[in-house]
């Protein structure tokens, strides 16, 4: 699994695709700047782009047929964050800036 960090320090976005998903989900989002969404269908695959500024797609082999994935694959390009969630995108942000540090506070 590769994934690329932009000139400009930003993850650009991508797909992953591997037997049932969950493996490479844990390992992307440990690279800083990830936010892996594994995704089933094209709602969930909407909703990780709107809500959670996800930026990485992962799909499970094992469990997604053809048409399913291409229709995954076209919501997960259609969408992009919501600005309504901004708020929401920055405190995960944060979270993951506190992390790094190895700064360990409470949330909200």
């Amino acid at each position: 699994m590769r994934v690329a960090i932009g000139s400009d320090e930003k993850t650009r976005v991508t797909d992953v695709v591997a037997g049932t998903g969950t493996g490479v989900s844990i390992a992307a989002n440990k690279v800083p700047g990830v936010r892996a969404a594994l995704c089933a269908d094209a709602e969930t695959a909407r909703g990780a782009r709107r809500w959670n500024d996800a930026n990485v797609l992962v799909m499970s082999l094992r469990a997604t047929p053809e048409a399913v994935a291409r229709e995954i694959c076209d919501a997960w390009l259609e969408g992009g964050p919501d600005p309504a969630e901004k708020a929401v995108i920055d405190k995960v942000k944060t979270i993951e800036e506190d992390a790094r540090h190895g700064v360990n506070k409470p949330r909200r």
